[in-house]
């Protein structure tokens, strides 16, 4: 599946669940992973983790950052203290993609950075330019992406980020769930809970 091609024709969530067959769970217990008995953090992690949201909260007060910087001073060190760089989970890239957005008032262009987890955790980063593009913008092709995946029995999961949100997705049986929106730009609490959605995933992708 040409993910360039995902992009140009899967634009809106409906045209998502009308192509894959998907239907949004509205049980409580379909998405679990991201609320439900969270793994805690030690000391040295949360200290990893108070470096991290200082440094990108440095850097973000400067202005609006590029994808490429928000993988580098957030995803990345995030991924890293969640454990996702170790092994069993193997890790590669995905060609990035442009993302285009019509509304009623302007079309928003952006890039998308994609990072795949032992093919069930896509990591999709959005790029932050003057005119800011919502996770949500990037939901339909992260569905798409999860449907793409070649473990279509197991649960697949997506964590969408333009570096001021993240937002948690699932996919299984045709079904899907969104998580809350975190907004670490707005407290450190949000970057543990963040990391500790994503131990608890990887604990599902094990």
């Amino acid at each position: 599946m040409q993910r360039l091609a995902i992009t140009e024709t899967i634009t809106t969530i409906a045209e998502a669940e009308k192509r894959f067959g998907l239907t949004r769970s509205q049980s409580q217990d379909f998405f679990t992973e991201w609320d439900d008995q969270l793994p805690e953090i030690n000391s040295n992690g949360r200290t990893n983790l108070e470096i991290l949201w200082q440094r990108y909260i440095y850097h973000r007060s400067g202005g609006h950052l590029l994808e490429s910087t928000v993988m580098l001073l957030l995803v990345s060190p995030l991924l890293t203290v969640a454990g996702l760089y170790d092994p069993p989970f193997p890790i590669k890239a995905e060609e990035s993609v442009q993302i285009i957005i019509t509304d009623s008032e302007e079309t928003l262009q952006g890039q998308i950075d994609i990072l795949v987890l032992k093919d069930r955790l896509w990591i999709i980063v959005l790029e932050s330019k003057k005119t800011m593009l919502s996770v949500w913008s990037a939901l339909p092709e992260t569905l798409a992406y999860l449907m793409a995946s070649p473990n279509t029995d197991l649960p697949t999961f997506g964590m969408l980020t333009n570096g001021d949100d993240i937002v948690f997705v699932k996919v299984q049986n045709q079904q899907y769930a969104i998580s809350r929106v975190f907004a670490p730009l707005t407290t450190q609490s949000e970057l543990e809970f963040v990391c500790r959605v994503l131990r608890k995933i990887a604990k599902t992708l094990i």
